[in-house]
């Protein structure tokens, strides 16, 4: 399934007391990763709405990779748990809809972590690659075909009045 071409778009939602400098602790340590990803900086990775990573697919993403810290060390104390909750929930409603529950990755990494997150991500973006393009969102064409899982010229069949 997967194109010799395809470039992923994968989004980063990360928690700006951990994975955020983990990701700026690879950068100045010179440490590579994949450029097929956007970093987004939350304050916490329990602020994660499921609604932004079901936008971000809509938008063109083929993956999602949310990151934040370990368990039992949020600066916030129990809202990666929260996060958590939200990731397993988004796998599932993912799988409802007919998407493949792997586009969606949670990885916990604390600040001093930056070759560990680089190691992720790289890893992340090879999986999506794998996978193959998305199609749900961008121009909009294939977004009823992945949701229904038919055709456009069969979800508007016409019905005899």
């Amino acid at each position: 399934m997967s194109d010799e071409s395809f470039e992923p778009t994968v989004i980063g939602f990360t928690c700006n007391w951990c994975s955020y400098r983990a990701a700026d602790l690879a950068g100045t340590a010179r440490v590579k990763y994949p450029p097929n990803i956007r970093l987004i900086r939350l304050m916490c990775s329990g602020r994660l709405d499921p609604t932004f990573v079901l936008k971000a697919f809509s938008s063109g993403a083929d993956g999602v990779l949310i990151t934040g810290c370990h368990p039992g060390e949020c600066h916030y104390l129990e809202q990666n748990y929260k996060a958590l909750r939200r990731f397993h929930l988004l796998r599932r409603t993912l799988q409802g809809l007919g998407l493949e529950p792997e586009r969606v990755k949670l990885v916990w990494a604390s600040a001093a972590e930056g070759v560990k997150l680089a190691h992720e991500i790289a890893s992340f973006v090879e999986e999506i690659r794998a996978l193959g393009p998305l199609h749900w969102g961008g121009n909009g064409s294939n977004q009823s075909s992945v949701i229904s899982g038919q055709s456009t010229a069969h979800a508007f069949k016409e019905v005899p009045a």
